[in-house]
């Protein structure tokens, strides 16, 4: 591709360099080749620019290459730039429609022929699948399931009874969308009596969910993850739950029942939400945080239990010098207790 028209389709501008200059990948700073597209994001990263091999380089405003080498792209963002490169020159593969011989389809789906359909799929009574969708190998759909136009499921994947899957989303192997809510109520013996678990999920369109990853279904009603929101790997979202629009939930991340995450929150790896709790749009999560309590809109909270993150900080630094107050404190004691014994 050549770089006047990557820059087009990049939404960047042409700075420096030949705009015929062809292009072939994006990589990092540290891989990129002869011919190949790179980017700063990080300004720790500078340095790099002046080893890297790469033709050409996105950078945002105010920031400057120091190579005559090296064509410049600029960017209001560098990072966001690099992405739509990337997708440029590893499109999404094409589905090829049909269904594989020893795929198993209920004779009441309801499957378009334009749908592809792997090997050893199970496909239950009464599912929708339209077209676009590209279902691999071994994936489990119960009965009563719909999933949207262009919707991709990968290996493994299970979705259990009267789920609904939305348009353009992503589902990544061994991830289960609709497992049992975890609910016992204590009988007179003080045995756990299974609560019946007949709710559902619902994914809006455009969300992506990685591998491993449990989201459990309403005892009654719906849990529900709302356009664009983005999970990844071996999270547990517990059962009546709500994620919001463009929220993203890192690794090892656990949500129990019916918690509500707003709009754009992010949530760090490892974080842990009590149940019944509101997390207000735009906040953060930090990595390794927990909070029992609900989260106001644009907080960025730290911690176990979790506070402010700046009062945090200031926490951290303090304890890192505990064991040098403690010998102040001995210190003064001493002194103290020797004026003491003095008066």
């Amino acid at each position: 591709m050549k770089l006047s028209e990557l820059a087009e389709k990049t939404g960047t501008t042409l700075e420096s360099g030949s705009p015929e200059a062809e292009i072939a990948a994006a990589a990092g700073l540290d891989i990129a080749g002869e011919g190949d597209i790179t980017f700063l994001a990080n300004p720790k990263y500078t340095p790099q620019i002046k080893e890297t091999r790469a033709a050409a380089i996105f950078l945002n405003e105010g920031v400057e290459a120091g190579r005559d080498d090296l064509a410049v792209l600029r960017a209001k963002d560098a990072y966001l730039a690099y992405t739509r490169a990337l997708r440029l020159f590893h499109p999404e593969k094409a589905i090829k429609p049909g269904v594989h011989s020893s795929a198993v389809i209920d004779s009441t789906a309801d499957v378009s022929p334009e749908a592809e359909i792997g090997a050893n799929v199970v496909i239950s009574a009464g599912c929708r699948i339209e077209k676009g969708v590209n279902i691999f190998p071994n994936v489990t759909i119960y009965e009563g399931v719909s999933i949207g136009e262009d919707s991709v499921l990968h290996s493994g994947v299970s979705v259990r009874e009267n789920c609904e899957i939305g348009r353009r989303c992503i589902i990544h192997n061994n991830t289960t969308i609709g497992s049992d809510g975890f609910g016992y109520a204590k009988d007179e013996e003080k045995r756990w009596l299974k609560i019946p678990q007949v709710g559902r999920v619902v994914l809006e369109d455009d969300v992506e969910i990685g591998a491993n990853t449990a989201i459990d279904c309403a005892s009654v009603g719906e849990t529900r993850i709302k356009r664009g929101a983005k999970i990844d790997n071996l999270v547990q979202i517990g059962h009546s739950c709500t994620v919001d629009e463009d929220a993203l939930i890192c690794s090892q991340t656990g949500l129990a029942g019916s918690s509500v995450i707003g709009k754009r929150v992010i949530l760090a790896g490892q974080v842990g939400i009590a149940g019944h709790l509101k997390v207000g749009d735009d906040a953060v999560i930090t990595a390794k945080s927990a909070t029992s309590h609900d989260i106001e809109p644009g907080k960025v909270i730290s911690g176990i239990p979790g506070f402010d993150n700046k009062d945090w900080l200031r926490s951290t630094a303090a304890y890192r010098r505990l064991g040098e107050f403690a010998q102040r404190l001995k210190k003064l004691e001493k002194k103290v207790s020797g004026n003491d014994e003095n008066i």
